[in-house]
């Protein structure tokens, strides 16, 4: 199986996204870098019932013990995390750019820093300005935030967050790295300042068509009759309105339309901002990861493309391409795979199956079964696409990759404590741990580029969000013991919390031998016939032939070379 690329650049990933390692970072719990510009209680208080008494939470502390105010304010553990702040910011982005670049990461993704009062930013107060906590003066850039006209784009200024942020970029790219942003167009958050201006004057809003409005308040009636529609039925999610829809919408499938003509244009300038600031492309981010790509039409995709590649060609637009039916059936993602939509996406597609084969699940595949698997995702798609794909398989919204394999059960089905009393949150047990060394050098040698989650290489282990939302375990840093059992019957347990050396160490090696040996993103993959929980295959051809070969079997097994007399087809 060849992955060349084909002819037509327009339609074709950029070349760069083969060959890069991602690392994706959520900013919040990343690292704190500047503790000065912690968030306060008025920072987020407009879409969160604050606690009194609310602080920052410790950095170190154990994740599950419950903060002081939020054990005062009697809130359950999901309801404590999601109000809690740990402070990280830009500034502790740029203090570990060292660290990433010692690791090998060559692309970074950055979960949503636009302005948002939430820790994941995925419920924007404004698009075009990064979050004031992320930056060095909160206040400052409110007062000067609140001065602009936000629907006029020549009125935008650079607070000191959107400068660090260039700086930051311009820092990455210096290190001769990538870097994309997080968006989601398809909603923003109820503190978003079009939607401010819809709650104040209603009908008479001139932002009143770019949302999904069931209806007006009636001033002649005492109650309040307004009424939208939410993500995935959110009401602090507002969706931006889809118009000129041709075909059936249903979640986990694409379909045909436009977004809100106002809507699209203040996105389009958003995207200018963040690829070209002040007219300059290189001094721009390298592409956008698109939030849940299936409620948002294609349409407008296509448009997207078009745009997006019109300001910088080499540009990088990767989708949330995820669920069909939920937690059964995934997405196909050919046909925003095609040259017209994105360049890649997410691809869980190949996880899933591969962690069917590696962990300790009930029914594990057998090495022909996922050498099908595989085959199916990479034949469905055009020739230069496969090998640019973000090989996913831990995220913010996901497991922890050792916490996935630690738990038999289905991937991302009752895949936290609360859902699921016997759910294993703790320290993995030592098979664990060997199976997911084996998967990543797997992942690390397969086609598509591989992608880790921040903290992952550190050893860090965690449910189902929010739990992989725990703040990194850097070293040097002493974390309090974290407690193992927290909805089973009887005393508390604690395993010990912190910086895995072995663990950080094979990440690392494994990223240097897929940067030394240039056949691993650029050659083709040729599978060996092979029998039971064995898997085998060839990346590249000739002298710069490079075996894979896995035994999953619970005896040892032999492997033997191939008779130069097969077809070429059937061999290295």
């Amino acid at each position: 199986m060849s992955f060349a690329a084909s002819a037509d650049p327009s339609t074709q990933p950029p070349a760069w996204a083969r060959e890069v390692i991602w690392y994706q970072i959520f900013v919040e719990r990343f690292h704190n870098g500047d503790q000065a510009n912690d968030p306060k209680p008025v920072n987020f208080a407009g879409s969160f019932k604050v606690p009194a008494n609310w602080t920052p939470t410790l950095w170190t502390s154990n994740w599950y013990d419950p903060d002081a105010w939020a054990k005062a304010a009697n809130l359950n553990h999901n309801d404590n995390v999601s109000l809690r702040r740990y402070g990280g910011d830009l500034q502790g982005v740029l203090n570990k750019l060292d660290y990433l670049q010692e690791l090998g990461v060559t692309a970074l993704y950055l979960n949503p820093i636009n302005d948002a009062p939430s820790l994941h930013k995925y419920d924007a107060r404004s698009y075009h300005h990064i979050d004031v906590n992320f930056g060095p003066d909160p206040v400052g850039d409110n007062q000067l935030i609140a001065r602009e006209n936000p629907a006029d784009p020549t009125t935008w200024q650079w607070t000191a967050a959107d400068r660090l942020f260039l700086k930051l970029v311009q820092e990455v790219h210096r290190r001769q790295m990538r870097i994309i942003v997080d968006y989601s167009w398809n909603h923003t958050g109820v503190e978003f300042w079009a939607w401010q201006d819809i709650l104040k004057k209603q009908q008479q809003s001139a932002y009143k068509d770019w949302y999904d409005i069931v209806r007006f308040n009636d001033p002649a009636t005492p109650g309040n009759e307004f009424d939208y529609n939410g993500w995935l039925g959110l009401k602090s999610l507002p969706e931006i309105k889809k118009v000129n829809i041709t075909t059936v919408r249903k979640a986990g499938r694409p379909y045909e339309g436009q977004l809100n003509e106002g809507a699209k244009q203040h996105v389009e300038a958003v995207t200018r901002r963040w690829l070209a600031p002040n007219g300059k492309p290189e001094n721009g981010v390298d592409g956008f990861r698109l939030d849940v790509a299936d409620q948002v039409p294609m349409g407008f995709w296509r448009d997207y493309r078009r745009f997006v590649k019109s300001i910088k060609p080499e540009a990088y637009l990767v989708g949330e391409v995820w669920w069909e039916e939920w937690p059964y059936r995934l997405m196909n993602p050919a046909p925003y795979l095609n040259g017209d939509v994105f360049d890649g996406v997410m691809f869980y597609q190949v996880y899933r199956p591969a962690r069917s084969f590696f962990a300790a699940v009930a029914a594990p595949l057998t090495g022909r079964q996922l050498q099908d698997s595989l085959e199916r995702q990479w034949n469905r798609l055009p020739v230069a696409f496969p090998a640019a794909q973000m090989n996913v398989s831990a995220s913010h919204d996901s497991p922890r990759l050792l916490t996935c394999f630690a738990n038999p059960g289905l991937y991302k089905f009752k895949a936290t404590p609360n859902d699921n009393p016997a759910y294993r949150t703790g320290r993995p047990d030592p098979d664990t741990y060997q199976r997911v060394r084996l998967y990543l050098l797997h992942q690390f040698t397969s086609v598509g580029a591989p992608h880790i989650w921040n903290g992952d290489e550190l050893g860090m282990w965690g449910s189902d969000d929010p739990d992989c939302r725990k703040p990194l375990w850097w070293p040097g840093l002493k974390f309090a013991p974290e407690t193992r059992t927290n909805y089973q019957p009887g005393p508390r347990t604690y395993d010990p919390a912190g910086f895995n050396a072995p663990h950080f160490a094979y990440y690392k090696q494994l990223i240097q031998m897929r940067k030394i040996n240039a056949v691993f993103s650029s050659g083709g993959l040729q599978f060996l016939p092979t029998a039971g929980r064995t898997l085998a295959y060839t990346r590249g051809t000739g002298p710069e032939t490079v075996f894979v070969l896995f035994n999953l079997e619970a005896s040892p097994n032999n492997f033997h070379r191939l008779p130069r007399h097969l077809p070429q087809s059937a061999r290295q």
